[in-house]
């Protein structure tokens, strides 16, 4: 019998995508089209290589923005999709029988020079912290498949983020698609070039045990937002029930219990 392979997939971190000043990658900006197309095939090649290994099931996750990028027509029709946005549930579906996770795209957390590197939200957040480290939506989302035990078996992205990943899951594959330059430049590989990589890192990933991720239970959180007011309406509360304490103006921290608390913003 076949594995289920859960595929979670971004846009900045493709092959030959940068943002625009002031507005990053959303629909409309110069980029975003492409990066969609390329996003589209780079998955696919990651889908391919899964089917080919002997995947029975795979879940392609649309989670840039709103939801709505991928052209889901071009792939294998035994792909399920995850798409839209505002259940604020991260891997919706995801099970403790998953083979493992994959990342396609991801960008680094706030970082000197990393191209389009935020966490979640680029308007809203200068940063977050776990354990007094600095974490992203790589580190995130891997938690939260790591605590039902599922392991994170592949990450493709810029050279900062695919750092900050080979810091957090070791035993995971990854492939560089580009070298970072600045929030909106980079040096990149050729697109084809990625795709082929990707079908390549994705069947050896398949034979290796990959990493899961975890974070301690409960654990010390931050938060640093981009506007006072920001901070001002931060909803959370720790482990006691008591609002989130401050840091100056930008900052808030707590104790949470579990890494999905994180969107109960």
């Amino acid at each position: 019998m076949g594995k289920t392979y859960y595929v979670s997939v971004d846009l900045e971190g493709v092959a030959c995508t940068i943002g625009t000043y002031g507005q990053g990658l959303a629909a409309g900006t110069p980029g975003y089209a492409f990066a969609c197309e390329q996003a589209t095939r780079e998955t696919q090649a990651a889908v391919d290589a899964l089917f080919a290994g002997g995947a029975d099931e795979v879940y392609v996750w649309d989670c840039h923005g709103t939801g709505y990028n991928l052209d889901h027509r071009a792939f294998d029709k035994r792909v399920k999709f995850v798409l839209g946005a505002g259940s604020r549930k991260r891997f919706p579906g995801l099970t403790a029988d998953c083979a493992g996770v994959l990342f396609i795209g991801y960008h680094a957390y706030d970082a000197k020079d990393a191209t389009l590197c935020h966490v979640y939200s680029s308007a809203t957040y200068s940063g977050m912290k776990v354990e007094g480290k600095n974490v992203g939506e790589l580190q995130i989302d891997a938690a939260i498949a790591g605590k039902l035990g599922v392991p994170v078996l592949f990450v493709s992205s810029d050279d900062v983020c695919v750092a900050q990943g080979k810091e957090s899951f070791p035993e995971a594959t990854f492939v560089e698609t580009k070298q970072a330059l600045a929030w909106n430049s980079c040096i990149s590989k050729h697109p084809d070039a990625v795709c082929e990589e990707i079908a390549a890192a994705v069947g050896d990933a398949m034979r290796k045990a990959g990493s899961v991720y975890t974070f301690p239970s409960p654990f010390a959180y931050e938060v640093t937002f981009k506007r006072i007011e920001y901070a001002q309406g931060c909803s959370l509360h720790d482990t006691a029930g008591k609002p989130f304490a401050w840091d100056g103006a930008y900052t808030r921290f707590g104790q949470l219990a579990d890494p999905e608390e994180i969107f109960l913003y």
